[in-house]
């Protein structure tokens, strides 16, 4: 069954058709986290690793409590700052206790981090900014603050500013932000300045350090100018930030001036912008008030992801940062950003247009509350930290879950047996394509159902436009053990959906997921399946949705024989008109691993296969470059340009270096495993392959002809 078209009749008349789109559940709403219980002024919210048990709540005054996640037991003071060893600590406006990280290994050391501001007799604003660590109870019950260990200590030139976050990065590092010490407009142009810490996103390794040491890797590391602990700066108040369980990116609510509130994405020697420009605008100091003193034009700024004034309809006065939401409650946010404005109570997130990729901002819930933090626990549902009411709340669907018909298992879709879902109906025809996208190394097999009269357009350009109906299937196999499959479904809207369904450890069927998961495959290698927003992110319209549904990918033999799949699909009356000649006679990519096809067609193919269904004109990425197979390296735009989004703390790098893969960004990114990573999503894995293929092609370049 299933290993190839029959060629007596189309590839129609299965029981695998596209069922209905599932029902939204972007609705949301507030609940009561903790019944009766308030708190004093509360300013963030935690839970220790591996302890969904607790929650830890840190108030503006001094205060940590720890409460249990149940709500029901009492909850319990158990640190103290308001006359810490450092000071007594300076409370109100926007001092006091700020922030509260956990150390990823506090399982085992029972260490955490505090940041506060206690007075200070040399600060004109009569406090610092102050970083400690402490020691807890192996149950997080007490701290012990009084042999609070100093880490770093600011004195701040005026009350606001002062930022205060702190927080482990996924490499281990501890973050901390700080505002560009206060006052109107930066009077002292010190996010600028590189020799300060005040308008700076700072990173430290504190792990198995009597204070800390500088991680190599920091863009100013080796500088003998420059603070070695900045990360990233240009920011003017980074009040709430967080990283994406996910994909390990850094997204920062950066508060603004009198106009423009801003989210940015921070990647490592970024800057963004404070006090030359406000958000994706020109600062001008005279005249603060404007929103028209014209684009940012810093030269190497990095823009944010989105900003809105404060006469924006959906907007506010003053962001507080959030989470890329990861929970499984709402599935329809999963890979959003949630975010909040604490002045309007109106409660955002950044989304992605799914005809563009671009980044919009859309209201959730007017709130009525002061939010002035977020919070996630340890399954990625998230919380609201109300400072007006002194209440927590957990974001929940605004009702109960919709009742859908989209198929719970993979042996429901009528596309696979029911009684054996690892075998794929009669009517699927199976296919493959000539070079395929990195997969962490997983076996890939790929399956195309048409619906009852459904054509294939062919483009000008190769690509495939496929009809309403259209169900694409791709298995992932690692190991000889099937790890998941994916369905992409063109719907009956005009747009298409992807829907993962991970196959249960008796390998006897998968399950549908309501959103992203990360699994240990106990290989020591953990497996991402992407959420219904992910994967939208890579199937881009500019790239025709179906990825791998072109000429160039498609005219090869097919994977169970019978001849070239072109001439396959032309027997049974797949497409709507003649090809334009033989398979013989059209265009294909090279293989990455055939020896004999030239070094450049083979590198230029793995970008293509990799990179280009973001990187093309009017794609979700930045170009140049455009990774497009057809193009010449010239028409790239990506030899010897500077790279848009950073040079990765390699000096002098470009998107590709002729001769120098070392300081290209191209082969830079497929090696990371970080937030930089390219592909972004769903990769935990370094292809040894394809980057070792590309470096040998950037090494052979003498120019960019």
């Amino acid at each position: 069954m299933g290993d190839g078209p029959d060629l007596a009749a189309p590839p129609y008349y299965g029981n695998c058709t596209a069922p209905p789109r599932p029902p939204s559940t972007v609705a949301l709403q507030l609940t009561d986290a903790f019944p009766g219980r308030t708190f004093a002024q509360p300013v963030g919210i935690v839970q220790a690793p591996g302890d969904g048990a607790h929650f830890f709540v840190w108030e503006q005054g001094g205060h940590v409590q720890r409460i249990d996640a149940t709500g029901t037991a009492a909850q319990v003071q158990v640190a103290d700052v308001t006359n810490a060893p450092e000071g007594q600590l300076v409370s109100g406006g926007e001092a006091g206790l700020l922030g509260l990280a956990f150390s990823p290994s506090w399982q085992t050391n029972h260490t955490a981090y505090l940041s506060f501001t206690p007075k200070s007799a040399t600060a004109a604003a009569g406090f610092k900014s102050f970083l400690a660590r402490v020691t807890t109870a192996a149950d997080g019950s007490s701290f012990d603050v009084a042999n609070e260990q100093p880490l770093l200590s600011l004195d701040q030139p005026f009350t606001n500013h002062n930022g205060g976050n702190i927080k482990f990065g996924p490499d281990g590092y501890l973050y901390f932000g700080l505002g560009d010490g206060g006052s109107g407009g930066d009077p002292g142009n010190r996010a600028q300045d590189l020799t300060l810490w005040f308008g700076k996103m700072l990173r430290i390794d504190v792990d198995g350090q009597t204070t800390y040491a500088i991680p190599p890797t920091n863009p100013f590391a080796n500088s003998t100018t420059a603070k070695k602990e900045i990360y990233a700066y240009g920011l003017r108040n980074p009040w709430r930030w967080s990283f994406d369980r996910a994909t390990g990116d850094l997204w920062v609510g950066d508060v603004g001036q009198n106009v423009w509130e801003e989210v940015d994405k921070v990647q490592i020697g970024g800057n963004y912008g404070w006090n030359k420009c406000e958000g994706n605008h020109k600062y001008d100091p005279a005249n603060p008030n404007s929103a028209d003193a014209g684009p940012c034009d810093l030269p190497g700024a990095l823009l944010p992801v989105v900003d809105y004034s404060h006469n924006d309809p959906i907007g506010g006065n003053s962001i507080t940062g959030g989470y890329v939401y990861r929970g499984t409650a709402m599935p329809d946010l999963v890979g959003s950003y949630i975010y909040v404005d604490e002045g309007s109570g109106r409660m955002l997130r950044v989304g992605f247009d799914a005809m563009t990729g671009k980044a919009t901002n859309e209201l959730l819930l007017e709130t009525g509350k002061t939010i002035v933090s977020f919070g996630e626990d340890v399954d990625g549902e998230l919380y609201a930290v109300s400072y007006g009411d002194g209440k927590i709340y957990k974001l929940v669907p605004a009702g109960p879950p919709s009742t859908t018909s989209f198929p719970q298992t993979l042996s429901a879709t009528g596309c696979f047996a029911p009684d054996v879902p690892a075998e794929p109906s009669a009517s699927l025809f199976a296919y493959d394509v000539n070079t395929a996208l990195w997969s962490d190394g997983a076996d890939k097999r790929r399956w195309m159902q048409l619906p009852p009269g459904g054509l294939i357009h062919v483009n000008a350009d190769g690509d495939w436009d496929l009809p309403i109906g259209t169900v694409l299937i791709k298995e992932f196999s690692i190991g000889g053990k099937r790890i998941e499959t994916r369905l992409f479904v063109h719907h009956d809207d005009g747009d298409w959906g992807g829907y993962s369904y991970e196959w249960n450890d008796a390998q006897t069927d998968a399950t549908l997921l309501p959103s992203s998961k990360t699994k240990d495959l106990g290989n020591g290698q953990s497996w991402y399946f992407p959420s219904r927003t992910d994967c939208l992110r890579c199937h881009t319209q500019a790239a025709g949705r179906s990825l791998g549904l072109e000429t160039l990918q498609m005219n090869r033999d097919a994977p169970t024989g019978g001849g070239n799949q072109l001439d396959l699909l032309t027997a049974v009356g797949a497409f709507d008109a003649p090809l334009a000649g033989a398979p013989s006679t059209l265009p294909a990519l090279a293989h990455v691993d055939d020896m004999n096809a030239p070094l450049d067609q083979r590198a230029r193919a793995y970008l293509h296969a990799n990179c280009a269904f973001c990187h093309r004109m009017g794609g979700t990425a930045q170009i140049p470059p455009d990774w497009r197979f057809g193009l010449t390296l010239a028409q790239t735009g990506a030899c010897n340009a500077a790279p848009l989004d950073g040079d990765l703390g390699h000096a002098g790098a470009k998107v590709i270096a002729p001769g120098m893969p070392d300081l290209s960004v191209v082969s830079l990114r497929t090696k990371s495993l970080d937030a930089y990573r390219m592909p972004p999503l769903a990769s935990h894995v370094v292809d040894p392959v394809g980057t070792a293929l590309l470096d040998a092609w950037i090494t052979s370049l003498t120019s960019c002809n």
